[in-house]
Formats: C-alpha cells, structure tokens, sequence
C-alpha cells in the first residue's frame, strides 16, 4: 500500500520552476559586488550595503511555488523521478561496496511519506502526549539515509526537529532533550544505551525510540526489556515505515512561518541555545545557494560530508534536490575515508572543512612540488607556477602547449582524489591560507570559494567566487541579507577606517532567524526591534562590498603598556600565514606583561620538513615534538612563525615571543573547542593555565631580536 498524500496547492506544471532553476546561478557580473545604498549611514555606523542585484529589494524565493522545504521536494520528485536521488556504499559482510546504491527521487517520496505517518501514530498513542504542537522530533547519527530520509518527513507533515551530536556530552544532550520535551528520537543503534541512560536520570517525555537499522534478535530482546522498564518503545525504522502504511496520513503542509527546525549552538560559554528557523528562512538561503552555486541539472552527484546536525549542509541538500543531483553518504565520519569515498562517487562540488583541505593540499604536493622524484618535482613546479601566473591574470584554462600538459597532469591529479567532475571547493569555519588556495586552484584546475555564515543566518549570507583574487574575501552579501558594521572603538574599529569601513558585522533580511528557543532575554540582545542582527564578528568591507571577518566582538585585552589585543585576529593571521606548519593557536596575554605567549598545535606535515631543512634531523614526529620542548629548536620554530606571518598586518606588539607546541591541544573532546572549531577562550586559560605560567617564567624567546 502507498500512502496517499493531499492534492498539492500548487499547480503540478513546474515549466517556468524548472526554467528559473536551470538559469542558476545568474551571471557572476550581477551578483558578484555589494553597493552602499544611498544616505543609509548614521553616526557610528557604515552605510548599508546590498547586492546590487538586489539594491531595490530583497529576496526572499525564487518562486511562489517554492516557499516551504515540502514545495521542494514536491518539485524535485515530480521532475526528478526515476532520477537517483539518495544512496551509500553497502557492505556484503566484512567487504564495502566500490559502487553506490541508489534510492530514486519516487522511491524516496513513498519512503518519507511512511515515516512521516508512522511518526505521527507512534507519538498520538503514546503515554504522555507532547507538551508543544506539533511535537518536536529528535535525531541523532551520523550522516546517513535515513537521516535525510527523516529530515524530509518532518518538513511535509510540519514536524519539528532538532539534532543531537556525540560531543555535546550527555548534560547538554539532557538538557536538549528536557528543554524541547522531544517524545521521540530517531537514532543510530550504537546511541540507544547512551540515550536510555539518559532516560534512566530524567527526560520524562522521551517514550519512542527509533532506530534507524535493526538489531539481532538477542541484542534487541535485551533492550527492548530495558526501555520498557523506563517507559519507552523501541522500534526500528522498518517497523515504523509499516506503521505508517497501515496508517496513512495526509501531508500536514507547512506554511513560510512553519517551524522547521531548532538548531543548538554549541557556544564557547553556557548552554547552548535552540536557533529557531522557520521553512521560510531555510528557503531564503536555499535560494542564496542557487545564485551562487554553478551546479549541474538533472545529473551529477554530491558527497553529504558536513554534520546534517548542522544547518548548511541541510540546505546543501536542498539545493541538490532542486538541481536533480544524488547525494551519497560517506562510509564513516572520519576524514581518513573520505577519499575514498570521493574516489567511487565523483562528486560535482566538494563542502568541507580547512582541515581537510589542508591534508588534501599536503597530499597533493607529496606527489607533485615535493615529490621524492626529482623529475616530477621540477616538472610540477614549473605547470603549477605557470598556472598560478594565469590564473592569477584571470586566465582559467589552458591556451598553448604547456596549459595543455598542465591540463592533462591536472587531471591525474583530480582523478587520484576523486574530483574528476568537482567543479569548485568550498570552506568556511576558519580561515585558509591564500597560498593553499593559489596551489590548490592551479594543482587541480578547480575554483575554491570561501563563505561566512552562522547558525542565526540559516547558515551562509556571502561567499566568494571561485577565481576570485582576493583570497580572504568572503564575497559580497547575497541577494537575502543587507549588511553594515557597526563602530566598535573600544577595539580600534570605525566606518571610517582608512582602507575600508570596519566594526560589528550587523545584518536583516529574511535569512534571519526568529529567536532562541525558551530564551526571549538572549533573543532580544541579538535582534534588535528595527531587525538587525548583532553577529558578534568584528567585518571589514573591501574593495566591491566584499566582507572579510578579521576579528570577534569582546575577544580583547590589553598589555602592561597598553596596548589593545585581539587575540582571534592575530591567531587567524597565522593560521593563514602558517598553514602546514601550524595546525592549532591559542594566544594568550596578560596586563602585567608586555608580550604575548601562545600554545600551537603542530601540524605533522609540515614538521618533519621544517627540522630537515633547517638542522638536518631526520626522526620521527614523536622524537621531533620532544626536540620542539628545547629553546634552541622551539626558538627556530617561532621565528619561522614569525617571519611567515610578516608583511600580514602584525604590529611588533602583536607577534608571539614564546610558544608551547603540541599535537592537537584543543579538541571538542577536552571541551577547548566547539563542534565547530572555535575556541572556548575561559576554557583553555584554565585548561593551559600551568603551561602559560611557565612560558612568562621561562621569558621571550626573542626579546633581543627586532620583530
């Protein structure tokens, strides 16, 4: 039996959808500069700048047809299917597929209206009837089908949902949990103990469970009698797709102002807080995405490799069912299969994070610039140097003999790491050094593009193109958002700045989320009554309305001899500069001093090049991290640091005079970071408080050289 679902609202004949979806994204020459708009700037702010494609007005859909993620799918599936749609690497015992298994947009359609139903029996015949309507659904898992499967069910019957993700620790899970009064939560099977614990200490809503595999018989006997004794049903996701066919329900569709999810924030201090986003601001980003995103129609495939737990590769997902495009799973969260994932799926874009595509950067030149070969090391410095100088004139493709043998090199490149078919890169999270992008564009003839976005925003507002010169940049603000900044002189930044207005990055516009969940006194600080959005991020706009975030809001201290100190800015600069050899920075000062100290995180790579070039050492990164706890190599170290970062805008004051290296100080599991990488500042001064002390004893390490 297939569940039957209510009439569309909308007219079935798509003709002028389809046509708007395949002119995306509109010329570069449209969108690709933000414009002040006339008599907007006051006292201590900047004007306010819009896309100039969207001076007159905002954006909010491309459609009337497509206001809500359901109007979506609906499109994709009435133009897509037969079409691929959702697919993973299956395993025959011990052994993974080399090839994916693929769901149809159709097949998927049927699924996701089962699960839907089933969703709603299970929790109307429950005990305890949900405190919010409609109630809120939980998921919890890696990235997989039946994730987006679920994700897809929720947006047609108006369901709610939230996410939980391993590193949130079992007290902030409970307190998501109890804050949402979530009565249902569909997970992996390796969470269902972790979750019964936390039913065992509280939760009182929580009654269903649903996994989204099965489970053998003995296993499942064992813990279904467990969750019984706590009051919840275990099913799996089988069970609950049959409940829903022997109970079908009517799509519930959602309106623009539909709830669609709330999205925790993992923040750097406190609880985190629920970000309420409605169908309307996912669909304002969705349509962002389109004017940005060069993807192939009706064909092509995507790799789902950022955490679905978060809200930008949800609309990535979005975006690809809008584009006909099937997106596959990886085998696991580690990034050390991701290549191989990459390897079998060919995808058309690659979303990732800097990390990985500083590895993808160091493996490249393992094989190419720093091969152990000295004719292929001669032979690729020279086409990538070549392809550097022509990209960097604004030539993208190969026009004599030489382009040509860079081409085909390239393309070796590009198969060995599976981007055969990538059209460009993208990152956001943290900065990337302009010298990996350089290499990176010419090494495998792709563009890379960075974004900035938050969670408040429904994720992205600007990303750069992907030729584009200005390698910091983040691009204009989209169509979806206007932009100013706000004077912030306590930090040294105005709207009057010589080379370019800096401050508060403040933006409004129907990407903006709603409020924070249960939390009306955070929500009034964020957004103001005249609807800007204060983001924290210290902005500066550039050459075309281009915005590059070189700081945080609060993020500063001064020195014994008064100076100002932004530490985020300065760990971004060397980040950027210092890419390769160093991985992770904390930057640290004190008043009573007049210089700063640093804990690094070493990068490996780079590590055992740096000791062969400059002492001769040839040990392993073990033996070389104990050599790096000696002034005389760790003084080495920093100067390099130092003179890498020189020429970016440090002033001497600025720059760190002893440092402590290790391998990966700050992680989500020690809680010095967040799941997305920034730094819990009150954390790691207690955490390193021992180490930070002894470097002001030990004193600078270049107190008598001139910086």
């Amino acid at each position: 039996m297939i569940v039957t679902a209510t009439t569309s609202v909308y007219p079935h004949d798509y003709t002028q959808v389809k046509a708007l979806i395949h002119a995306m994204p509109p010329p570069t020459s449209l969108v690709d500069t933000a414009v002040a708009l006339p008599d907007s700037a006051e006292p201590g702010y900047s004007p306010v700048y819009r896309n100039r494609c969207a001076r007159d007005g905002l954006y909010a859909t491309l459609h009337p047809a497509l206001t809500t993620l359901h109007d979506a799918f609906e499109y994709a599936r009435a133009t897509y299917a037969t079409q691929p749609c959702l697919g993973a690497r299956l395993r025959t015992g011990a052994r993974l597929d080399d090839f994916y298994t693929w769901e149809t947009y159709e097949e998927v359609y049927q699924r996701k209206n089962r699960i839907g139903a089933g969703l709603l029996y299970m929790v109307h015949n429950c005990p305890f009837q949900p405190t919010t309507t409609p109630f809120i659904v939980t998921l919890f898992s890696v990235n997989n089908t039946e994730w987006a499967l679920t994700d897809l069910a929720c947006q047609s019957y108006s369901l709610c949902n939230t996410a939980l993700y391993p590193t949130l620790g079992p007290d902030t899970s409970q307190y998501i949990l109890e804050l949402t009064d979530s009565p249902i939560v569909v997970c992996s099977a390796d969470k269902l103990d972790y979750l019964l614990d936390l039913k065992a200490r509280g939760c009182p809503r929580l009654t269903v469970l649903v996994l989204q595999t099965g489970l053998v018989p003995l296993v499942r006997d064992a813990i279904v009698t467990r969750a019984h004794s706590l009051g919840v049903t275990v099913l799996d996701l089988a069970d609950l797709e049959a409940i829903g066919e022997a109970n079908p329900h009517p799509f519930v569709p959602p309106t623009p102002n539909t709830l669609y999810t709330i999205s925790f924030t993992s923040g750097t201090t406190g609880s985190p807080k629920g970000v309420m986003l409605e169908h309307r601001q996912a669909m304002a980003h969705v349509l962002f995405l389109l004017t940005v995103a060069a993807t192939p129609k009706g064909r092509g495939t995507a790799l789902c490799s950022l955490p679905l737990a978060h809200i930008y590769q949800r609309c990535l997902i979005i975006v690809n069912y809008l584009s006909g495009i099937a997106l596959g799973f990886p085998q696991s969260s580690s990034p050390k299969t991701l290549v191989d994932d990459l390897r079998v799926l060919k995808p058309c874009s690659l979303a990732s994070v800097p990390r990985v595509v500083n590895r993808i950067e160091a493996d490249i030149k393992a094989l190419t610039v720093d091969s152990e070969s000295a004719v292929t090391r001669a032979a690729s410095r020279l086409v990538i140097a070549r392809k550097m100088a022509q990209n960097e004139h604004g030539r993208f493709s190969g026009i004599d003999y030489l382009s040509t043998q860079a081409f085909r090199h390239v393309y070796g490149l590009r198969a060995r790491f599976g981007l055969d078919e990538c059209r460009f890169m993208q990152s956001g999270s943290a900065p990337v050094a302009p010298e990996t992008i350089r290499f990176l564009r010419a090494a495998l003839d792709i563009g890379y593009t960075n974004a900035y976005g938050l969670t408040e925003l429904a994720a992205g507002i600007c990303r750069s193109f992907p030729f584009e010169g200005d390698y910091l940049s983040t691009g204009p603000v989209g169509i979806t958002c206007e932009a100013r900044l706000k004077d912030v002189p306590e930090m040294g930044y105005t709207s009057t700045d010589k080379g370019g207005a800096r401050g508060e990055l403040l933006l409004r516009g129907p990407q903006i989320f709603v409020g924070y969940y249960k939390n009306p006194g955070e929500t009034e600080k964020a957004l103001l009554r005249d609807g800007w959005f204060h983001t924290g991020d210290i902005a500066r706009i550039g050459r075309g309305g281009r915005i590059h975030i070189i700081d945080r809001l609060k993020n500063f201290f001064k020195l014994a001899q008064g100076e100002y100190i932004t530490p985020e800015r300065i760990e971004n600069l060397y980040m950027s500069s210092c890419s390769g050899l160093v991985a992770q920075l904390f930057v640290h000062g004190d008043s009573l001093e007049t210089y700063l100290i640093g804990i690094v995180g070493v990068d490996p790579v780079g590590l055992v090049p740096f000791f062969e070039k400059n002492f001769g050492i040839v040990q392993s990164v073990e033996g070389l991290m104990g050599l790096l706890k000696k002034p005389k190599y760790k003084r080495r170290f920093l100067m390099e640091m130092n003179a890498l970062v020189t020429g970016f805008g440090l002033q001497g004051f600025e720059k760190l005079h002893n440092i402590q290296c290790k391998l990966e100080p700050m992680s989500v599991e020690n809680n010095l970071v967040t799941p997305s990488l920034k730094i819990k500042r009150q954390q790691c001064r207690t955490h390193f408080e021992p180490e930070l002390r002894e470097l002001y004893v030990e004193g600078s390490l270049l107190k008598e050289m001139r910086l």
